[in-house]
């Protein structure tokens, strides 16, 4: 089972089905990468991702055990327009999950900021699985050619989205939302320690939490393993986090299915027991999407 698999598009449907064959996948959750429907603004935005979430829970009805999908918002700083479409998604489509990006706007507004608290709140009053995934940061110049954002970039961002959710409280303040970062978690599970010893008794970083509750706040996530199933990204992961939060992912179809292979192969090889291997293949997905699970 998939967490992340494929992009919500016409184009992308018989790709998917032959990729899910080949790699013995049997269901898959659709979500749409950045920008998503925030390419758009106010009323154009809201419309594009009542669309694509529409087109998801349509796909998702011609074979429930086989997609869920994750819906799109519009831009968080459209607040209005975001909180009317979690409802209709969730109460109406009935989703899997909510899809967020890293960062909005033309500022370093990541998702800890204050003005997206009534999203976090409706969120939390439905349990959500709130699934996050990175988009560009404010600053797009790039370090080399050789290295587009999404290589080392979109890490990052996961990890400084993750530290503001944490540091800010809101990841505390909000338990009920079961959150999933993309790829490994990015670059936290290597930082979390680093953070919560620097913000003890130093002016470094601003928060009232002491050091072992922000360890505890970054273990409460989710991690999908999508680009990361290399076997020191898996001994780092597997000792930072619960063995029942991790993930299988691919990010089909935008890594291209020969470095997907190349990660899903070393991922095959790594050592570990049938019960591990189940849990992040398929039973922790289940756990987290119940309705996927055998009746």
């Amino acid at each position: 089972m998939a967490i992340r698999l494929a992009p919500i598009s016409p184009l992308g449907s018989l790709r998917r089905q032959a990729f899910m064959k080949n790699s013995s996948i049997t269901t898959t959750i659709l979500s749409i990468t950045a920008p998503g429907a925030s390419v758009l603004h106010g009323e154009g935005g809201r419309q594009l991702a009542r669309k694509a979430n529409n087109y998801a829970a349509a796909l998702r009805d011609e074979n429930p055990d086989r997609y869920g999908f994750f819906a799109a918002l519009p831009s968080l700083l459209d607040l209005e327009g975001c909180l009317d479409e979690i409802r209709h998604s969730l109460d109406i489509l009935k989703a899997d999950g909510i899809t967020l990006f890293t960062r909005y706007g033309s500022e370093n507004l990541y998702l800890g900021n204050v003005a997206f608290a009534p999203i976090w709140q409706e969120l939390n009053q439905r349990h959500a699985v709130v699934f996050i995934h990175p988009t560009h940061a404010v600053d797009t110049n790039l370090a080399s050619p050789s290295l587009p954002q999404p290589m080392i970039d979109y890490p990052h961002e996961t990890t400084r989205t993750a530290m503001d959710l944490v540091l800010s409280g809101t990841k505390r303040r909000f338990p009920n939302c079961k959150v999933i970062l993309s790829h490994g978690g990015g670059t936290m599970p290597y930082l979390a320690t680093r953070v919560a010893n620097l913000v003890k008794g130093t002016p470094m970083g601003k928060t009232t939490l002491q050091p072992s509750e922000i360890i505890e706040d970054c273990k409460s996530f989710y991690f999908d393993l999508a680009l990361c199933g290399s076997h020191h990204t898996m001994r780092l992961l597997l000792d930072f986090a619960s063995h029942d939060r991790i993930l299988y992912g691919s990010d089909f179809l935008y890594a291209g299915e020969e470095g997907i292979r190349s990660f899903s192969h070393d991922l095959d090889s790594f050592p570990m027991d049938e019960t591990l291997r189940n849990k992040i293949y398929f039973l922790n997905a289940r756990a987290l999407l119940p309705r996927f699970s055998p009746t």
